[in-house]
């Protein structure tokens, strides 16, 4: 009985130079398209990451409250609302404020951000606006029994909240003079001069 080999098929050397270099432009195209691939995902991976930095970056900038102007809010030792300097002990009156004089040791109270555009630019509780809005003075300046608005709404007990003439040192009458509103100083009493419309200050202000 004759044997029946299985014929092995050869290969020359043309043959296995093509599938060589078939197999190479295989190899090169699927290491192109990864390339590309890889170059895309990390292309898009970037462009997300940059977006949710920016989104971390504004939620943080907006999270972090502004910062506040740092209080100069003080009372002086005659009880009135006043400017507090930096060394946070000095307190000043507030029409010292922006008169044309250092008073604090660093001339804090004289800064251009203050004075520059006036009463705008000072803290509310310095000022006192007037009857009539475009006027106003110093917050010390209000209650003193003296007329600094000139309608007299810086004396008055609705519009000013103060207490007319409370004070022993003050005869309560119309007086004479614009400079005073509710009374008059009793410094001005019996003087021979008429101080008051019903001249009481004459005849009855001791």
């Amino acid at each position: 009985m004759n044997r029946t080999y299985p014929q092995v098929r050869s290969m020359d050397a043309s043959s296995m130079g093509s599938t060589v270099s078939m197999l190479s432009r295989d190899e090169k195209d699927a290491c192109c398209g990864c390339s590309r691939r890889c170059v895309c995902i990390i292309g898009v991976t970037l462009i997300i990451m940059m977006i949710i930095a920016a989104a971390i970056l504004c939620a943080v900038l907006l999270a972090i409250p502004a910062r506040t102007p740092e209080s100069r809010y003080c009372v002086t030792s005659d009880n009135y609302t006043g400017f507090l300097c930096d060394d946070r002990r000095t307190c000043l009156l507030p029409s010292q404020v922006c008169n044309s004089a250092s008073d604090c040791g660093n001339g804090e109270d004289e800064a251009t951000s203050l004075c520059s555009n006036l009463p705008d630019n000072l803290p509310g509780y310095l000022i006192f606006r007037c009857g009539n809005p475009q006027n106003w003075i110093y917050s010390n300046f209000k209650c003193n029994g003296i007329n600094n608005c000139g309608d007299c709404s810086d004396e008055s007990k609705s519009f000013a909240s103060c207490s007319i003439c409370d004070s022993s040192s003050w005869w309560p009458c119309t007086p004479v003079l614009y400079q005073y509103c509710y009374c008059i100083p009793t410094s001005l009493c019996r003087n021979g001069v008429q101080n008051c419309v019903n001249w009481s200050d004459e005849y009855q202000c001791n």
